[in-house]
């Protein structure tokens, strides 16, 4: 079983579902809403715990209704929580609209995700202790990098999924030995990924493409009614580091289908799919 340490964000996400979603200054009748708690880091998390890694979350929630919550959907997933800390004022929120088609919008206000400015010692020691570094752009880069840079210096893979993209150091991806970019993350960081050894690129429901020192693997989509696309990629990303370990060809395959599944439920962590539900889908796509 991979250890897992995640770094990263978590939030509430605000869903409201609707036949299309709005133009500039338009109002729409929404048809559903729901509270579902989210976050890249914790949809990360609870996606490599159900793909059957063994994960430690370290992040930071508020003082909010939302708090406790989103702690317990961590704990009740078994991803450790021990270093998942309490901060004054409101947890991270993701306001999102989902329409007919399944894709989404979302605006994120960070919350008690910026107060993770430090990492304490025993956050070092659970990245340390890791096989994987999982973490994403949701917190304060220069505590990312920390990580990272720890990661490094402890043997531990570090697995980045530069979300939301931004401009980052030649530091920054001096440490990255994975990197997890959609097509369109892809174009826009083409030349500091060319420095990374292992790329893999997600494609919707083409799948996703990897490559690194062993040449390319390019991974097919199973074909999932879509439901709601909004953390498909996070679920993606967490099972690629729970079976890295197996290498990139299998670990392909399991994320692919992790993130098909992913889409065919609203909301992120209510449709993060089990390692039995993955093996299923896996066994009936090779028979087809």
């Amino acid at each position: 079983m991979a250890r897992i340490a995640v770094v990263g964000s978590i939030n509430m996400d605000l869903v409201t579902t609707t036949g299309r979603r709005p133009e500039p200054g338009e109002t729409l009748l929404g048809r559903g809403f729901e509270m579902v708690p989210g976050g890249k880091g914790s949809n990360q998390a609870i996606a490599a715990r159900r793909a059957g890694a063994e994960v430690e979350f370290v992040g930071a929630v508020g003082d909010d209704l939302f708090a406790p919550v989103l702690r317990e959907v961590l704990g009740d997933a078994g991803v450790g929580t021990r270093r998942l800390r309490s901060v004054s004022g409101p947890s991270g929120v993701a306001s999102i609209v989902v329409d007919d088609t399944g894709e989404n919008t979302i605006i994120v206000v960070e919350g008690a995700n910026a107060a993770l400015t430090e990492l304490a010692p025993a956050d070092l020691a659970a990245v340390a202790a890791a096989d994987v570094l999982l973490c994403q752009l949701e917190i304060p880069l220069p505590t990312v990098l920390a990580a990272a840079r720890h990661a490094r210096a402890s043997g531990t893979t570090v697995l980045l999924n530069p979300s939301p993209a931004q401009e980052l150091s030649a530091e920054f991806w001096s440490v990255v030995d994975i990197a997890v970019v959609n097509a369109g993350e892809a174009a826009r960081l083409a030349a500091p990924l060319e420095s990374v050894a292992h790329v893999v690129v997600t494609r919707g429901a083409a799948g996703a493409v990897y490559r690194g020192p062993e040449g390319e693997v390019a991974q097919p989509g199973i074909r999932v009614e879509v439901v709601d696309t909004t953390g498909a990629g996070d679920i993606f990303t967490g099972a690629l580091a729970a079976h890295w370990h197996e290498g990139p060809a299998a670990a392909l395959a399991w994320a692919c289908t992790a993130g098909a599944l992913a889409t065919t439920k609203l909301g992120a962590s209510a449709a993060i799919p089990s390692r039995t539900e993955i093996e299923a889908a896996l066994d009936r796509a090779q028979r087809n």
